[in-house]
């Protein structure tokens, strides 16, 4: 680490500056610019780097911890944003961050990734509800590739959204940034996963960002307040009947459209699903919608009973199913199955301990 010295005005971002546009440099932590720099605290260094960037000097990666590096004369940004316009794609299929492929399906008259992308350009806030495993966070990353996700439960508190002091290298305590506000920063969209498992008060610290002016007081860091930039976006997930989730009226009234998301079946077949477990999820499905159970299989089970059968086979895989059935829902898919399926079906379990083979010259 280079030696304390004293800096006149700018000096700090300066010596960041010149860090950064060193021929071989690439993406680096605070702490790694903080070591390079020196001279300061860490905190004074991330201070610096959040001045620079909001002022285009520097971009960052929205990982966590946050890397900076200067912004590239050409070629795209980490995180780019589709709030200056909407690039449709049709029934063309879309990549997801994770590598798969996202295949678009009708909404309005249209595919639903256009028609995301649409309303985030119009600034509709989206809810996306519907079971377990239906594909809604797919259908969010297809349609919006800057997209930040926090996946809500009953133990999510008001520094997952916002952030909270840690503890630097030096020892010093630095105020990370939380999903929330670097959203807003830097014009993502902020995908709520599971959001009405969420408690209402902690809920609540992300309605000034939705409403009005699109601005966020940081209690922690008192005169701090975040304005949303262009293209910031809020986008929640909600499971209807999960326990625990409650879609508040303040909830539902900040998402303006509500957009049920089902299982494609078509798409399951078209992936190579075996039709016996088709046919058993849409069954159960029936009855699911009937009210008359409370779990039926979703895309995201029925693409691991694809898996299960290549590898155990179709037995196994229709056996898994009643597995993974909830104890009182388990009887039915048991029923359900057996009569899909043309033989007795029993959840997965382990048998007696297997034989061991004969040794080499004992006696039979």
């Amino acid at each position: 680490m280079t030696s304390p010295r004293r800096r006149g005005r700018n000096g700090l971002k300066n010596d960041i500056l010149g860090h950064l546009t060193r021929p071989e440099a690439a993406w680096e932590t605070v702490a790694a610019i903080h070591a390079a720099v020196g001279g300061t605290s860490a905190g004074a260094v991330h201070r610096s780097l959040r001045q620079l960037a909001a002022t285009g000097q520097v971009i960052t990666d929205g990982r966590r911890p946050q890397r900076w590096r200067i912004p590239a004369t050409t070629g795209p940004t980490p995180s780019p944003s589709p709030a200056v316009g909407h690039v449709l794609t049709g029934a063309t299929p879309v990549t997801r961050p994770n590598g798969q492929l996202y295949h678009p399906r009708g909404l309005a008259g249209e595919s639903d990734v256009d028609v995301l992308r649409r309303l985030r350009t119009a600034g509709v806030p989206v809810l996306l509800y519907g079971p377990p495993g239906t594909g809604k966070t797919a259908l969010a990353e297809a349609a919006h590739t800057d997209i930040i996700t926090i996946a809500g439960d009953s133990d999510t508190t008001v520094a997952d959204f916002i952030g909270e002091y840690t503890q630097a290298p030096d020892g010093t305590f630095v105020f990370t940034y939380g999903p929330l506000i670097r959203a807003m920063e830097e014009g993502r969209c902020l995908f709520v996963d599971d959001a009405t498992l969420i408690a209402p008060t902690v809920l609540a610290a992300l309605y000034p960002a939705m409403d009005g002016r699109g601005q966020v007081h940081i209690k922690a860091r008192p005169g701090e307040t975040v304005t949303a930039a262009p293209g910031f976006y809020v986008m929640g997930g909600h499971n209807p009947g999960v326990h625990g989730a409650v879609l508040t009226d303040a909830l539902a009234s900040r998402f303006s459209t509500h957009i049920e998301v089902s299982t494609d079946f078509d798409l399951a077949d078209a992936l190579g699903v075996p039709a016996t477990a088709i046919a058993i999820a849409r069954n159960l499905n029936r009855q699911l919608a009937a009210g008359e159970c409370r779990w039926a299989p979703q895309l995201r089970e029925l693409l691991a009973c694809k898996r299960l059968a290549t590898e155990l086979g179709l037995d196994a895989a229709i056996a898994n199913l009643a597995a993974i059935a909830p104890t009182g829902d388990r009887a039915l898919v048991q029923r359900v199955a057996a009569n899909l399926h043309g033989k007795a079906v029993t959840p997965l379990a382990l048998g007696t301990q297997l034989s061991p083979p004969p040794q080499k010259g004992s006696s039979s």
